[in-house]
């Protein structure tokens, strides 16, 4: 009995051995398999392949310092055509909207009553002739005849009296043959310089004079003025580059490259705008042909100064972030680096680094989405270009 006790507890306790080493046996399978199944995914997976970026190098060139604005255009001259003479309108010689040149007649009115005005003058100055004539000769004998004494001293004052009084009276009269002359002129309404016609605003047969209304507007549009207005904080640039010399400007219409002007700085007003703090500049351009009219919006160029040797990065290869702007570099090992900037005026597609750029530098202008710091790279060179 006492060895058949014996008997079943060696045979538990070799069955739990059995266990124990078929379970730790079964554990290092399975790890040793995980280690191999590691091995193996690490050995399959492929290195990085490098991005193609195309590159353009950081040089030192002298860049044109611009300041540009919106502007308005603004003629030199612009008036009311007013008569200043009364009578009917007998014709309009220019049609409305004509080109026209200083001295052109434009307007011509019924002048016979300004004539026959002007033929009464000349005649009351004719007859104011005979009695100053006659005025003179009695004068002329009257100090004879005072001497001996057939004349009184009054008569003979009387005498000059009357001399004097012809002479006023013909001097009262050729005025009169002047304002009748210059009324007979203004019947003829001429261009007083080179420009452009409204529309009419008399009909033939109008009576008109000088509290009538215009007749038309002329404005000059050659040369012509374009308005705009630059910050005070920018005022100190300009005011040095006018000090210097002539300050160019160039000035251009939205998608109509023929409309392109050059001119110069020609005004700046002498206070500043407190509700804008901004002030009124003015450049004059030459418009010989008409095409930029009173009123039209354009953009104004001013070159304020060139300045050498900076360093240049182009427009389309600048990255925002929070901490400001930035380009890719093409860095040690062919990796993309980052590297953030100070920038400083541009010039079309081309923008000054103050900071963050040295020469020679690659600067990574495509496929900018693909690749980011410290990505592999596989520079493919530009050529910097720059639009006209």
């Amino acid at each position: 009995m006492i060895a058949r006790r014996l008997s079943m507890r060696v045979f538990k306790f070799s069955l739990a051995a059995l266990a124990t080493i078929g379970v730790v046996a079964i554990t290092g399978i399975r790890v040793a398999g995980d280690r191999a199944d590691g091995a193996t995914t690490s050995a399959s997976q492929p290195a990085m392949m490098a991005m193609p970026a195309p590159v353009v190098p950081v040089i030192k060139e002298t860049l044109p310092i611009y300041l540009e604005y919106p502007g308005r255009i603004e003629s030199l001259r612009s008036i009311a055509l007013q008569a200043r003479a009364s009578g009917y309108i007998e014709s309009q010689l220019a049609p409305d909207g004509a080109d026209v040149k200083s001295g052109d007649l434009l307007y011509q009115i019924d002048p016979r009553d300004l004539r026959a005005a002007l033929d009464q003058a000349t005649a009351q100055a004719q007859r104011d002739q005979a009695s100053l004539e006659y005025a003179r000769a009695n004068f002329g004998r009257g100090e004879e005849l005072v001497k001996s004494g057939f004349v009184t001293k009054d008569a003979y004052d009387q005498r000059a009296s009357a001399m004097h009084q012809a002479e006023a009276a013909l001097v009262a009269d050729r005025a009169a043959i002047e304002a009748a002359k210059l009324n007979l002129g203004y019947a003829e309404i001429t261009a007083p310089f080179s420009g452009r016609l409204g529309r009419n605003q008399a009909a033939k047969g109008s009576l008109v004079g000088s509290t009538t209304g215009p007749l038309n507007t002329l404005v000059q549009l050659d040369p012509i003025y374009v308005t705009f207005n630059p910050s005070e904080s920018e005022l100190a640039d300009i005011v040095t580059a006018r000090a210097s010399g002539d300050v160019e400007a160039e000035i251009s219409v939205a998608g109509e490259p023929q409309l392109t002007r050059k001119g110069k700085l020609t005004f700046l007003d002498n206070g500043i705008d407190k509700a804008t703090g901004t002030i009124v500049a003015r450049v004059t351009i030459a418009n010989s042909d008409f095409l930029l009219l009173p009123g039209q919006y354009v953009r104004v160029r001013l070159h304020l100064k060139d300045e050498p040797d900076a360093l240049t990065a182009p427009m389309a290869a600048l990255g925002s972030s929070q901490s400001g702007r930035y380009v890719y570099v093409v860095g040690e090992g062919d990796r993309a680096e980052q590297r953030p900037l100070t920038l400083g005026p541009t010039d079309g597609e081309l923008v000054s680094v103050v900071k963050g750029l040295n020469e020679g530098d690659r600067i990574i202008v495509g496929n900018l989405q693909k690749i980011g710091p410290g990505s592999p790279v596989k520079p493919l060179p530009q050529e910097k270009t720059r639009n006209p």
